[in-house]
């Protein structure tokens, strides 16, 4: 029996669970971090230059190349491994090097990346970061490093994965324009384990960057939206008095209506990416599993107290956009129905006038047949007379007795056939 045939893409399914493995990141050692992203349409950006720069940096080690196609890559580049990955706005780089630096947070680790390569970069570094990788074997010493290195009063600091690892970092952007993130491990912590938390550590920066994307849009977006609020409210009160004019208004909410989608297109897949990237975030550090270290705030309360009020502010503006854009369209409806109204008003009018000139005309219509009876009665009288002429001389009879007798009879020959002439019509 021939064995069923496969899905097209059930292999290609099935891979993309295992297509972005974790690095293996020993203590103590030493990685620098950075994420590109073009400034506008980062979606819709050709993938094949983000490749093409990659393999531009594996050229000066002579790295292989990766795949055509490829989404992500991991390989050695001189004395250090890369790990590169392409996501839906961005592409990140990462450089794992062994050893520690004699200064801490020193960027030569960064200097892999020549100069005249990151000027060449298909796009802007949304952000970059240094990681330092120690061993402690307990907390000896780790409050004295910290208060050196980072800002004690943004400083986040957590046990993790149940106290294998210390993490710190305090969000801000050092001199040489990057992030600071510092792991101190555990002798027993693997270098799996240390891999994804470093890997963790540069998600969180990552998508805590972009989130922060839409804050910037939601903050542009107020005066506008106070604008275009203000002429909404004073729409609707036009709406609640008597209107001068209803097609002028109805024409000023669609204005405002058109001008309320075109914003909410603009938006919406920034807006939608940064609930995205938010939850993205906040599960990343759940995964975690923080513990608190020496009474000091986790990455969670940092979040929480910093990075919570920027979502809510973004998702406050999005929820008023859509709002605002409910108010119009209800107002539209309604200006519509009443216009609606108004002019079956004027059209019912229309038809009353119509009803009574056609009563007038039927009206006018029979007393111009009475007439046209009295006229055609006349003129056949005199035809009559004429042809009953002879009958003067013969019986003596005058021209007046004769017209009397002949003019009834005329009259009522007149009215039957006007009468069925006009059942005819009918």
């Amino acid at each position: 029996m021939p064995p069923i045939a496969d899905h097209p893409l059930r292999y290609a399914m099935a891979n993309e669970l295992h297509a972005r493995p974790f690095p293996q990141v020993a203590a103590p050692s030493r990685a620098a971090y950075l994420a590109i992203k073009p400034a506008e349409n980062a979606a819709g950006r050709d993938r094949d230059v983000d490749r093409a720069h990659l393999i531009a940096l594996l050229d000066r080690f002579g790295a292989a190349h990766p795949q055509p196609g490829a989404t992500h890559y991991s390989g050695v580049i001189g004395k250090h491994t890369l790990k590169w990955e392409s996501h839906t706005e961005f592409v990140t780089y990462t450089i794992f090097g062994e050893g520690l630096a004699d200064r801490p947070f020193d960027a030569a680790t960064y200097g892999v990346f020549p100069q005249e390569w990151l000027d060449a970069a298909p796009g802007t570094r949304i952000t970059s970061a240094l990681i330092r990788v120690e061993v402690a074997a307990d907390d000896t010493g780790i409050s004295e490093k910290l208060n050196d290195w980072f800002v004690p009063e943004s400083l986040a600091i957590s046990r993790v994965l149940d106290d294998e690892l210390v993490v710190a970092a305090d969000f801000r952007i050092d001199v040489g324009g990057h992030m600071r993130f510092a792991v101190f491990a555990r002798p027993e912590a693997g270098d799996q384990r240390i891999g994804r938390v470093v890997q963790r550590l540069c998600e969180i920066e990552t998508y805590k960057s972009m989130s922060m994307l839409g804050l910037s849009r939601a903050r542009g977006l107020s005066r506008t939206m106070a604008d275009m609020d203000q002429r909404l409210t004073s729409l609707l009160s036009i709406m609640s008095g008597e209107l001068s004019d209803p097609a002028e208004v109805l024409q000023e909410l669609l204005e405002v209506s058109s001008e309320l989608e075109n914003i909410a297109a603009q938006t919406s897949f920034r807006f939608g990416a940064t609930g995205a990237y938010e939850q993205i975030v906040n599960q990343r550090i759940d995964v975690l599993r923080e513990e608190r270290f020496l009474g000091r705030q986790t990455f969670s309360e940092f979040m929480m107290r910093r990075f919570d009020p920027a979502m809510r502010t973004v998702k406050a503006t999005e929820a008023r956009l859509q709002t605002m854009s409910d108010r119009a369209l209800r107002a539209g409806n309604l200006l519509r129905t009443r216009v609606d109204v108004e002019r079956s008003a004027q059209n019912q009018n229309l038809l009353e006038s119509m009803d009574k000139r056609a009563d007038l005309q039927l009206r006018l219509q029979r007393t111009v047949e009475g007439l046209s009876v009295v006229a055609i009665t006349y003129y056949a009288v005199n035809l009559a007379l004429y042809v009953l002429g002879p009958l003067e001389k013969l019986f003596g009879l005058s021209k007046v007795v004769m017209a009397a007798g002949v003019t009834p009879i005329v009259l009522v020959l007149v009215w039957m056939m006007v009468q069925r002439i006009r059942k005819h019509l009918d």
